[in-house]
Parts: C-alpha cells; structure tokens; sequence
C-alpha cells in the first residue's frame, strides 16, 4: 500500500465530493470521526504490507473498525451499569473483550511493536473568538426565584426611556410648499363637496360623473352686485352696530315728533337697500 496519508487524503477527498460542506456541529464531528477511522485502516495496512487499495475495500474494513469499537463501548456500558455504576473502568473493557473472544494478553506486546505507525493529530482550528459586547454599567443580579441557567438582565441602559421629538422645520421653502399643498387640499376637498352636495355641470354628455364641474348661479340682475353692497358687508355693519342697536331697543316707543336722524345707521341703510332694489327690479 502507498503512505498511509496519501490513501486516507483520497478517501476523504472522495468523501467530501460525495456530501455536501456542512455547518452542523453533529456533521462536522461525524466527519472528523469518519476520516479519523479511515486513517487507522490505512496505516494497519501500511503495517501488514499493502502498497494499494480500492475506495470500496478501506469503506469496508472502516466500517466493520467502527462496528467493534461501538460494541466494545456497548457491552463495557452494559457491565458497568450491572454492577450499579454509571461510568466504565478498565475491568470492564477486559471482561468485554474477553466476552468477544479477545486474547488480551496480547495488547502488551501488540502496542510495543517496532513498525508502528504513528498517527499525527490533525491541525486544530482556533474558533474565532467572538468580541464582547460593550456594557454600560454593571448588570442585575438574579433573584432567588429565578435558576442561575438562565440568561442574564440585559445592561442598565436598555431600561432608560428616552423620548424622541421631530424638530420642527423652519426652512421658508418647505414651509411654503406645505401651506400651498394643505391649500390645493382643501381647495379639492371643499369642490368635491360642493360638486356631491349641489348642482354640477358636466364636461361629457356621456358621462357625466367625469370631471364634475359645479353649477354656475347667474344673478337675474347682474350688475345690482356691483351697484350696492353685498350680504357679507351687510352682516359685518350689523355685527359693528349691534351694540348701538341693544341701547336703542326702545326706539319704537319714541314720539312722533323725533327727527329721523336719530335713527340708527344699520337701519336706514337697511331702508335704503330695499329701496334701491326694489327700483332696480322695476326697471
């Protein structure tokens, strides 16, 4: 057989291209412990003077190494938990290959041979070590009612409520491009409104919930608007005067003989109004 490495790096290359890389712990250590196994059966035919052999033939020897060793742990478990002990001494490993038909005087003499190979333990990888966390302060302790297995209190800081304001925006340019949007807003939102509550026009005959427009209201006499004063301004002179009108509560209990200045402003141009419209509307 060739070196014993060189049959144990092609079979665990052939292992490899036959599974996938694993990330589990139980894989990796089943791996190990395979490739481990494989080297022993190289280097025993190393020993017996192999120069080759087949992939399928060191499988084969590897699996039945494997075999003796798991019923050499079994029955030396078996034995120890007999004689009501939990772990297994050297008696009875003896007692157990004695059971199997083992000569055990023979070990002595077997493991002093001159031709023994020596295996050398694979390189062991330093697990990255993982940075620990920065801690502000010094954690809370368990109570007594919680099991020590248990993980720790996170750090005092996690438990300072901090709130957290937006600052408001004083750039002129935003602030106006937020008042135009809110007024473009309202501004739909009110004719849409108008155009669901009132009388609307529509642009298509067909269809005429597209593009509702809101229904026009010509006046019967169009220039009478500009001619005398409109309904708003007529409320805001009352709502100025009304003051002087609670004080002049009793004017239609004056005598007849009271000049008609007297009268408050609001209600002449009341009088006034009614007249012009009345002789607008009669022309």
């Amino acid at each position: 057989m060739a070196d014993a490495a060189a049959t144990a790096g092609a079979a665990g290359s052939g292992t490899r291209s036959g599974s996938k890389q694993s990330t589990n712990p139980a894989d990796n250590y089943h791996l190990a412990r395979r490739r481990t196994l494989q080297v022993v059966v190289s280097s025993l035919l190393t020993e017996a003077g192999f120069e080759s052999a087949e992939k399928a033939s060191v499988e084969t020897l590897t699996e039945m190494l494997q075999s003796y060793i798991s019923e050499i742990g079994r029955s030396a478990k078996s034995y120890c938990e007999h004689t009501a002990r939990t772990q297994p001494t050297l008696s009875d490993i003896v007692v157990t290959l004695v059971e199997m038909g083992f000569n055990v005087d023979t070990l002595p003499a077997y493991a002093k041979r001159s031709q023994r190979m020596v295996i050398t333990a694979p390189p062991v990888t330093n697990q990255p070590v993982t940075p620990k966390a920065l801690t502000a302060g010094q954690n809370r302790p368990h109570p007594p009612h919680i099991p020590s297995h248990f993980p720790e209190f996170p750090d005092p800081h996690t438990y300072i409520k901090t709130p957290t304001y937006r600052e408001p925006v004083s750039d002129y340019q935003v602030l106006r491009e937020k008042a135009a949007s809110q007024r473009r807003d309202v501004e739909r939102a009110l004719t849409r409104f108008m155009a669901k509550t009132g009388e609307t026009q529509s642009l298509f005959k067909d269809d005429v919930s597209t593009f509702p427009l809101i229904a026009a209201r010509p006046f019967t006499i169009p220039y009478l608007t500009a001619l005398l004063p409109s309904e708003l301004e007529m409320q805001q002179m009352e709502e100025t005067d009304s003051s002087e009108q609670d004080e002049q509560t009793d004017t239609e209990n004056l005598p007849l003989h009271i000049s008609p200045g007297w009268r408050p402003v609001a209600l002449r141009k009341a009088e006034e109004l009614v007249i012009l419209r009345f002789w607008f509307g009669l022309c």
